[in-house]
């Protein structure tokens, strides 16, 4: 990727204020910038926290809470920055774009972190926690993750239909 301009910010249906906080100071936007984004959308869910708005140095900074789909929002990213919800990683990811997963370390049994060290492990995704974001985005090649290729169901079902004797 040559150029990216748009980066999408989504923590999903969840709170996840630590992570839109960091929207709300010029710093973080200043590193974006630098790495040569000139917008960022932001779904900011149903935290309390509202990120910066409107011209940030060169990046137009827009938020909202909720959309009935952020396809179109996901689509236009040049890199999408996500809490690390199973339907939001998988859904960046089929559509093809280079995705940096926050982890959210104050949930209990983090789970997240398992699914996002897989898909690092794996070569598809980037991830960090709120403290290493910064640092993260300045040393990210988006360039280099793999693609994800979307799971076959069908594959899935005549493996249970075998192992269940119905094959």
């Amino acid at each position: 990727m040559l150029h990216p301009t748009k980066v999408f910010v989504t923590v999903g249906t969840t709170e996840f204020d630590k992570l839109v906080s960091l929207f709300a100071v010029k710093e973080t936007l200043k590193v974006l910038e630098k790495k040569g984004f000139t917008h960022a959308t932001l779904q900011t869910g149903k935290g309390i926290t509202e990120p910066l708005c409107g011209q940030v140095g060169k990046v137009t900074v827009e938020h909202y809470r909720y959309k009935p789909s952020l396809q179109e929002d996901i689509s236009s990213a040049d890199l999408v920055i996500s809490h690390a919800g199973a339907g939001s990683c998988l859904e960046t990811l089929e559509a093809g774009k280079p995705l940096l997963v926050v982890i959210n370390n104050d949930l209990m049994g983090n789970h997240q972190l398992e699914l996002a060290k897989q898909l690092h492990q794996d070569g598809h995704i980037y991830y960090c926690d709120c403290g290493t974001l910064l640092q993260t985005i300045q040393e990210i090649d988006i360039d280099s993750l793999k693609p994800f290729n979307k799971g076959d169901p069908a594959k899935f079902g005549a493996f249970l239909d075998n192992k269940m004797g119905f094959s």
